[in-house]
């Protein structure tokens, strides 16, 4: 099932939800911390990935669409979400770039007993940051993203900002066989140590290469999902000059993407400011060109014939409101490091639960082709991980990730957002905050963030293959 996810306002009708949304809160009073309920069922089904005229695919779903309905939340107010489990296996959601409490981060056997067949749990917590989120499972993660169960989370502004209109893509990748029906062989060893399940078809809001309706004269503020279980993607916009806005939810200084590409590894998000200063009927295609030789056209922004809705762009100041991440205290800080290792053409041995391993193809049989410090956690997550590393609550950390790998890693981190200081020691403009921060192979990056909030907590590899081939760990904040 395909969804426009658009919400499109005039100037006058702006104003006038502003003056409605004013009148309101002041109407609800006491009743504005009120807890948002929510209903979420996960079960299979089938949806037509190339449109009417394609074949059907079979499907996992949630409240049976893919993707799964976008829940608009409101910043600061508490929500709980219903989840029905309808599969013949376990499954819990992970709410992705939320910074909640530990016990309802969703991971299994670590944060939260898996949902079981038939069975329900319900999350509850109260989003502190305005932005662009999404949920996934964090059980059987491979397969079960890889079946479609992903869903977009906005998290909307305490006060609107202008833009005439809210696009929201989420970004899908399928590995689907002739008949068009998902491709077996998850967790191939070739994916596991190489570069991790990449398909042959992607989506935008569960369509392939749909048309996006839009407007000479506009500015819509755009929200770009990665919901894939590893394609790394590399977006062009023909003809049109977009502004970062914001990464992984967090508002950054806007700017042009280094040469006007926008890139976005498997879980992040990038919202983007776009003037839409096309001809009225023209055509502008969105290219994915990150994968050499393997360009492909994305979606075309098609201009309605309209005149312009206004004869200049807009001179209203792009920036978004900050959230409110603690400060960082650098002159106490306290500094780890993870080193990633392992992966075809990594070499060396990778030490498990059962000690050294041997010298086998790396990603057999299930087993680890990678590590982190030396160390390989396989799976999704479970009771009694070790953490790699142990914080006390409110210290900051210098957080430095050395991928000494051949392979591109998009590491994230749960429960927190890291301020990104410095790649290969040069230091990274535009006050950029994120929860999945990409690693290009030898890369050193260092971050920082404030351990304020208890629990274990996972850092992963987002190529769901690298995760569970042993890129992942655990730490602790006391």
């Amino acid at each position: 099932m395909n969804h426009d996810f658009r919400c499109t306002m005039s100037r006058r009708a702006f104003l006038a939800a502003v003056a409605g949304a004013a009148a309101s809160a002041s109407m609800r009073g006491a009743h504005a911390s009120a807890v948002d309920e929510r209903q979420i069922k996960v079960a299979p089904g089938e949806v037509r990935l190339n449109g009417a005229g394609g074949p059907s695919t079979a499907v996992w779903t949630y409240n049976g669409t893919v993707p799964g309905p976008a829940l608009r939340l409101r910043q600061g107010q508490p929500v709980r979400v219903a989840v029905e489990n309808g599969l013949d296996e376990d499954t819990t959601v992970h709410w992705h770039g939320i910074r909640l409490p530990n016990a309802m981060d969703g991971v299994p056997g670590l944060t939260q007993t898996p949902i079981r067949p038939g069975e329900s749990f319900s999350y509850e917590f109260a989003p502190p940051d305005a932005g662009t989120f999404w949920y996934h499972p964090h059980a059987d993660s491979l397969v079960q993203i890889g079946r479609g169960l992903a869903g977009p989370l906005i998290v909307e502004e305490a006060e609107p900002v202008a833009f005439d209109g809210d696009l929201l893509w989420l970004l899908q990748d399928w590995r689907l066989t002739k008949d068009g029906q998902i491709a077996g062989g998850f967790g191939s060893m070739m994916d596991a140590s190489m570069s991790g399940r990449v398909g042959n078809l992607v989506t935008v809001n569960g369509q392939a290469q749909p048309d996006q309706s839009v407007r000479a004269g506009e500015r819509v503020r755009l929200r770009l999902a990665n919901a894939s279980l590893a394609r790394m993607m590399a977006l062009r916009f023909e003809g049109h000059r977009p502004v970062v806005l914001a990464i992984d939810g967090q508002p950054c200084d806007p700017h042009e993407p280094e040469d006007g590409r926008l890139v976005l590894a498997p879980a992040m998000r990038i919202d983007i400011a776009l003037d839409m200063q096309g001809d009225p009927g023209s055509r502008h295609d969105v290219i994915d060109d990150f994968y050499d030789g393997l360009a492909y056209r994305l979606t075309t922004l098609v201009y309605d014939n309209a005149s312009p809705i206004r004869p200049h762009p807009l001179s209203a100041p792009l920036a978004l409101p900050r959230n409110p991440l603690p400060e960082l205290d650098f002159a106490n800080a306290v500094h780890q490091e993870i080193v990633l290792q392992g992966g075809m053409m990594g070499g060396g041995k990778l030490k498990g639960a059962g000690g050294m391993m041997g010298m086998t193809m790396p990603g057999m049989n299930g087993g680890a082709a990678w590590a982190i410090n030396g160390m390989s956690m396989t799976g999704d997550g479970h009771a009694g991980m070790a953490p790699q590393f142990m914080l006390e609550r409110g210290a900051t950390c210098l957080l430095t990730m050395r991928n000494e790998t051949a392979w591109w890693h998009p590491m994230h981190v749960h429960g927190f957002s890291l301020s990104v200081l410095s790649r290969n020691g040069e230091p990274v403009p535009h006050r950029q905050w994120q929860d999945t921060v990409l690693l290009a192979p030898k890369d050193t990056v260092d971050c920082a963030f404030v351990a304020d909030n208890p629990g274990d907590w996972m850092l992963h590899c987002h190529v769901a293959d690298h995760q569970m081939a042993g890129l992942m760990t655990v730490f602790r904040v006391k």
